[in-house]
């Protein structure tokens, strides 16, 4: 019987450190609370008309990448996983706005 021996490949010794520490997850929560504070803030000031919707877009798109970034683990992971996610919410976005337009014209 041949026994082969295990080859130590380029993980079998390392360790991962990729990962935020409880402070990073305290100081992303606690920015997502302004943030929040923020778009509350916004909502009450009505000299802003229809400019509050793409200030409201904004700061909920720096939150999701928040979330995104941090609670998702996608800083921390590989391109490939980060690029499929992107290109989902791309994908979705597009469809969102492509039906819009088309029950605005037949609609």
């Amino acid at each position: 019987m041949i026994q082969q021996q295990a080859e130590p490949g380029p993980q079998s010794n390392t360790v991962h450190t990729g990962h935020p520490t409880p402070a990073t997850y305290f100081k992303v929560a606690m920015t997502l609370v302004v943030i929040t504070a923020v778009e509350v803030g916004v909502f009450y000031i009505t000299e802003l008309g229809y400019g509050i919707i793409p200030v409201l877009a904004i700061l909920s798109a720096v939150k999701f990448s928040l979330v995104a970034m941090f609670y998702m683990h996608l800083k921390y992971d590989g391109t490939v996983f980060s690029a499929m996610f992107v290109t989902g919410v791309a994908l979705t976005v597009a469809l969102v706005f492509a039906l819009i337009g088309l029950f605005e014209f037949f609609g």
